[in-house]
């Protein structure tokens, strides 16, 4: 389980992150919302010890360090690749660096999206990178699978063939933390959805829930979020009569 108490995060004094309380057990898939700046993406580099915060992160009772790092991985769409190596050049030092490498699930993957293994990254797609970075992230043997924003630059198609083959391929012990803003595509996808807005943790449901009450995940979001729908038509006045 990854524990997070009074996690807060600022950068030149203003403020990203909040007393973030969370739970994260194992075998879970979660949505991460959230407006753009919101701190979806500083929460998942506190996750991986990428940024100095303050509060508290742990992994089964023990801080993040090297010692156990291998057992989260990250996907982006700033693709944290080697792009002048090829996919089997990756392949072979990600199994290397890490004894849990699922070789069958890596090859079977880069055969689903037909992605060529004898071919430098850099040659490849927007869409073909940040799949390629999902398959490294889901082949890497760790039990939390970080995605930020990871289906960038992919097609409607190619996400809908993710989302199946992803929950195929889990493990009881795989969790999934997704930060996107595709909400209608992944709410039949995900079981629970964590909610960011302003660097504080404002929503945290699960879809069971959601489901009993018989509201929707967009409809959640935008009831917790206090969405005005009339903001556009204000807008839009205000501006005409700036023009007049």
């Amino acid at each position: 389980m990854i524990e997070i108490r009074q996690l807060s995060k600022s950068y030149a004094g203003k403020s990203a992150l909040r007393n973030i309380d969370l739970c994260l057990p194992q075998g879970e898939i979660v949505g991460l919302f959230g407006e753009n700046g919101a701190g979806k993406t500083t929460l998942m580099k506190c996750i991986l010890n990428f940024l100095p915060h303050r509060g508290e992160i742990l992994l089964d009772g023990e801080s993040i360090t090297s010692k156990n790092i291998a057992r989260l991985s990250f996907a982006t769409s700033e693709h944290s690749f080697f792009p002048n190596l090829t996919a089997q050049a990756h392949r072979d030092f990600y199994a290397s660096h890490f004894p849990r490498f699922l070789d069958r699930r890596f090859q079977g993957l880069m055969e689903f999206f037909e992605l060529p293994m004898h071919k430098a990254l850099h040659g490849f797609s927007t869409g073909q990178k940040n799949q390629f970075e999902v398959i490294l992230a889901l082949s890497q043997g760790a039990d939390y699978i970080l995605m930020d924003e990871p289906f960038a630059g992919n097609d409607i198609f190619n996400r809908e063939d993710f989302y199946k083959v992803l929950l195929g391929i889990l493990e009881p012990n795989e969790t999934i933390l997704l930060s996107t803003h595709l909400i209608e595509e992944v709410s039949g996808f995900i079981g629970r959805a964590l909610l960011l807005r302003h660097g504080s943790l404002v929503g945290d449901v699960s879809m069971a829930q959601l489901e009993e009450t018989g509201q929707d995940l967009v409809g959640y979001i935008k009831q917790t979020w206090q969405y005005r729908p009339d903001r556009v038509g204000r807008a839009l006045d205000e501006l005409s009569g700036k023009e007049e």
